[in-house]
Parts: C-alpha cells; structure tokens; sequence
C-alpha cells in the first residue's frame, strides 16, 4: 500500500493517475481497432455516449465518456479503497467487467455479455479491464506523490 506520503491519496495525484490510464487504455484500444483486431461494432464507449444522448456522435464524445468512466473509478481507488494492492486493483477491475458484461453491453443494445454481437466480446471486453487494473495499480504504487512547497522547505 502507497500511504508513505501523506498526499499519496491527494486529487491532483488522483486525477492523474486516472487520466494516464485513460490514455494508456485508449489508446490500445484504438491502435487492437485500427489493426482490426477488436470485434466490437463500435469502441464501447462512443456506443454508450451514442446510447445516453439518442444520436450518432464522432469519436472524440466516445473518447470523453471513456476518460470520465476511467478516471471516476481511477480516483475513488485512489482516493477511498483502504486497501490499494494489485489484487484490489484487479478485484475492481474485474468487477467493472462484470458490469460492462451485465449491465452496459444490454444497454447498448449488444446483449447479455455481448453475445448478440459475438461470443468474442467476453475475452474483447476483459483485455482492457486486465489493462486498467494493472495500470491503475502500478501507477498508484509507482508514481511519486507530489510535494507541496511548504514540505520541501523544512
């Protein structure tokens, strides 16, 4: 557990960790797209965004609700879980696939764990869930707490 420094649980360090996984997720999410690997139809998040406001939407909307998921979940495991281990970080991410599996896929319209789509969206989907616990992990647990000025000058 990160708790050494005082601020290791501070918004500013939050914030970012989440936005870092944001972007690390993204990105290899789109590069699996662009080499056309990915089964899903759309990137899961432009579906969502699509699905909330009732309309076709670019890329970047999608690209916004994945960063504000990501980083909600990334701050409240920064910020709230007592304990901040890889297997937390893990066990959180596992949970929100189960959710992706149960809830967001019927939403969207895919169906119970995205098999009116295909069977390949189960492992799909749990790839970038694997990849965000570990991030989400590994950042918290690597990634310096910022200091403010006033306890660098004591």
């Amino acid at each position: 557990m990160t708790t050494a420094e005082p601020n290791a649980r501070s918004w500013p360090r939050a914030v970012g960790i989440g936005l870092l996984v944001s972007i690390v997720t993204a990105a290899v999410m789109l590069a699996l797209t662009a080499a056309g690997l990915s089964p899903f139809p759309k990137p899961p998040s432009l579906a969502f965004a699509e699905t909330m406001l009732g309309r076709a939407l670019p890329l970047p909307v999608g690209l916004l609700f994945h960063t504000a998921y990501v980083t909600f979940w990334s701050v409240i495991f920064v910020r709230y879980f007592p304990r901040r281990d890889l297997w937390t970080a893990l066990g959180l991410a596992g949970v929100l696939w189960l959710v992706i599996l149960v809830v967001f896929f019927p939403v969207v319209g895919w169906g119970f764990a995205g098999v009116s789509v295909s069977p390949r969206l189960i492992p799909a989907s749990f790839v970038p869930h694997l990849l965000f616990g570990l991030l989400l992990w590994g950042l918290d647990e690597y990634l310096p707490a910022f200091r403010s000025a006033r306890s660098s000058t004591n």
